[in-house]
């Protein structure tokens, strides 16, 4: 007789589990995309925005067939701020996963706190070295870039090409000191100079006389939205952009900054994992449906913000949209297939992306835009340089 009851009681525990699950099914998937809409940097978050959006427009507005609801919020380039958006979308908004973030000081402020309320983190841009390695998360992925990849293929080019003295220039936060540190990785010649200006300066006077004293080979340099765009147009203006050439990772030479720059990045080399000329199908898909929606070239931004919302579109399908699922979600979304834009994509065992890196080199298209033009591969899956310490079994518990 108790056995017959476990049985009864057991089945309606089963009946009450597939209607709560055919339930959520329906309800929207909820996201809270935190970036950078304002100040000198809100070009940033803009982009990805519009990248993201576009990538929901082209999976029918549905991930997995599941209307989403997309919370903004503006995180204005400040850790604090964005952490309380964090707590507020978690908390009151019951965000499932968080993404838009662009700058790493932001990410490493809100990672734990959202990682420790059962969120996910897809990262749209900001791919911090510490959630790359000790600090690796099963709930944390980065569908951009490791931030330290941009500037370590760069190095590679360079160490290639045999050029002897380089002059490093980058705001003096994580991911500036993550892009010199992934330079200085790979690239062994002289370091000529090696300057960390403060987080938003916008006039680099100071610094140019003091790189042109030192008379490198090169300068590398990251400065993303309006400190790339001054301290280019900066550079130019005092006489060095035909001197000394310009090499920097992508963010600092793209459609986020290139039309506030105008000629002056012409002839500046970039390394990236999306040259906005590229020519894949999927490529040319997404730049002509961005042009027609918005009136200009996409950036890498808004390609990785597009790529994003596709992958996590394929990852869903698989497991029938049921985002609720964290173990099978997780499982998803590390061994996710799709038609990526940037051509090779898969992640590695540290949730970073491993992709190809190519050189491009700041120039005008047919229609007299500038823009990033491909020229090389630099290296194809390039892993990044801390999945080594990166222990997931013991991660997260």
């Amino acid at each position: 007789m108790a056995g017959k009851k476990m049985k009864r009681l057991m089945l309606s525990f089963a009946v009450a589990a597939a209607v709560s699950t055919g339930a959520s099914a329906q309800d929207p998937i909820k996201i809270g995309f935190i970036s950078t809409f304002s100040g000198p940097s809100g070009q940033l978050g803009h982009e990805l925005l519009d990248g993201f959006n576009l990538g929901l427009k082209s999976v029918g507005g549905k991930l997995a067939g599941r209307p989403v609801d997309v919370i903004q919020g503006d995180d204005q380039a400040k850790p604090d701020i964005g952490r309380q958006l964090a707590d507020r979308m978690i908390e009151r908004d019951g965000a499932q996963l968080i993404t838009g973030i662009n700058f790493s000081n932001v990410m490493l402020a809100i990672a734990k706190p959202v990682l420790d309320a059962g969120a996910f983190i897809v990262s749209v841009n900001a791919g911090p070295s510490q959630y790359a390695g000790k600090l690796c998360h099963p709930r944390f992925f980065v569908a951009s870039f490791q931030t330290d990849t941009a500037s370590e293929t760069m190095g590679i080019y360079l160490q290639k090409q045999g050029v002897q003295r380089v002059y490093l220039m980058a705001p003096n936060y994580p991911a500036g000191r993550d892009m010199l540190t992934g330079f200085k990785r790979y690239f062994k010649g002289e370091i000529a100079g090696e300057v960390y200006t403060t987080f938003g300066q916008l006039d680099y006077a100071a610094e140019i006389a003091q790189l042109r004293a030192a008379r490198p080979d090169a300068v590398f340099f990251f400065y993303p939205g309006g400190m790339g765009i001054n301290f280019v147009k900066q550079y130019a203006q005092a006489g060095l952009a035909q001197q000394i050439p310009l090499y920097a990772p992508s963010f600092s030479l793209d459609q986020t900054v290139l039309p506030g720059i105008g000629d002056a990045a012409i002839g500046a080399f970039a390394s990236t994992f999306w040259p906005e000329d590229f020519d894949n199908p999927a490529s040319k898909k997404f730049r002509d449906d961005f042009e027609a929606a918005y009136g200009r070239i996409p950036s890498p931004n808004a390609a990785n913000a597009y790529d994003t919302v596709r992958m996590l579109d394929a990852a869903l399908k698989t497991i029938d949209g049921k985002i609720e699922d964290k173990p099978a979600f997780q499982k998803a979304l590390g061994a996710v297939s799709f038609e990526s834009i940037r051509g090779n994509f898969r992640f590695g065992a540290n949730n970073m992306p491993i992709i190809d890196y190519y050189l491009a080199e700041v120039a005008k298209d047919e229609k007299g835009r500038t823009l990033l033009s491909k020229r090389d591969l630099i290296v194809s899956s390039h892993t990044d340089s801390y999945s080594q310490d990166c222990d997931m079994k013991a991660a997260g518990n």
